[in-house]
């Protein structure tokens, strides 16, 4: 059975909230619920033997009061009581941490739940709006982002309520659409037998796309990383520049595809480490295009607005949200939560 937090839920401050990522661990604090976002800066996970030699580090000689509680988020699914990265040799023990940090509780969620759980709060300069469109007031939204794959979750509105649904929806079919797609698609190598979003539309995907498309173009060009497709197409390479118009349709298709798929009337966010370093690519009317076709809806993808988010750390602003009012929102707590009891029994 299913545990959500609910109108009863509330946390004991000061509230730690962590983005734990392969390179890097960032660190924030939430001293009490009427609180702004306290930052206490990153680390590279490779520096710390754990987690909690990185929080004595960075967080406690930032804070008179240590933390009571910890929130954090991690790529990858939550299961049991030590979780690996994907990425980093850190294994995320919360018990452990309960023990080493004298916390009372830590919760550990999906990094794009905590992305999703960001949404509902951004204004101003936080986002930045691609194409037409209005947010409808309290409807579904979704956040997609590209970065080393590619991180899918919705979020969804119901009985008052914010629910993040977070999957793996980056694993989603991806085939050709244009003559240029059909063209381009034989010369693209497929992974367990098949083209998925992620092949392309991450930072281990775009290489492979610019492969193609230099063979299709009778092109002798290497890239090995997306840092050196966007530079070279900051220099007008023509291999580059076509990849990443390729990669920007690409990416609006399957950001439409998620918008009717939840019904993303409140919009849909791109964010990941590739994003904000193509922008040209996704401001230029290739991408809004592709998001916008999909017959016989043109008219209502017209209406769903597109937003890059320009917050430098949307994760942590996520699970500073909930930290603040977990009331607001219906996490799914199963498996995720370890109190200071369960140390005591297990001790």
């Amino acid at each position: 059975m299913m545990s959500f937090s609910d109108h009863s839920k509330s946390f004991a401050y000061p509230v730690l909230v962590a983005d734990i990522g392969g390179t890097n661990a960032r660190f924030a604090l939430v001293d009490n619920a009427n609180a702004p976002t306290r930052m206490c800066g990153k680390t590279a996970t490779a520096g710390h033997s754990d987690i909690s030699s990185a929080v004595r580090q960075v967080v406690l000689p930032e804070t008179e009061i240590k933390p009571r509680t910890a929130i954090i988020a991690v790529a990858g699914p939550v299961t049991g009581d030590a979780i690996p990265l994907t990425n980093a040799a850190w294994v995320i023990e919360p018990l452990k941490m309960i023990a080493d940090l004298g916390l009372d509780e830590v919760i550990v969620l999906n990094d794009f739940e905590a992305q999703a759980l960001a949404l509902p709060g951004y204004s101003g300069t936080d986002v930045e709006q691609i194409g037409k469109g209005a947010i409808r007031k309290d409807s579904a939204k979704f956040v997609l982002g590209p970065g080393t794959g590619l991180g899918a979750a919705a979020m969804i509105f119901a009985s008052d309520t914010w629910v993040p649904v977070p999957g793996e929806g980056g694993h989603v079919e991806l085939g050709p659409v244009t003559r240029e797609d059909m063209d381009i698609w034989p010369h693209i190598e497929q992974v367990g037998g098949r083209i998925g979003a992620e092949q392309l539309l991450s930072g281990t995907g775009l290489p492979r796309l610019a492969r193609a498309v230099a063979v299709w173009m009778n092109a002798e060009r290497r890239f090995d990383t997306p840092a050196s497709i966007t530079q070279a197409a900051d220099d007008n390479d023509p291999i580059a520049v076509k990849t990443l118009e390729v990669f920007a349709q690409c990416l609006g298709r399957v950001a439409g595809d998620f918008a009717l798929t939840v019904l993303a009337r409140g919009g849909v966010y791109l964010t990941g480490g590739i994003t904000p370093r193509i922008t040209r690519f996704l401001t230029d009317d290739g991408f809004r295009a592709a998001f916008e076709a999909k017959a016989p809806h043109e008219t209502l993808m017209a209406k769903i607005p597109t937003f890059i988010v320009r917050h430098p750390d949307p994760a942590l602003e996520g699970l500073a949200s909930f930290a603040r009012a977990p009331d607001t929102f219906a996490v799914d707590m199963h498996g995720r939560q370890w109190t200071a009891g369960r140390v005591a029994a297990t001790g």
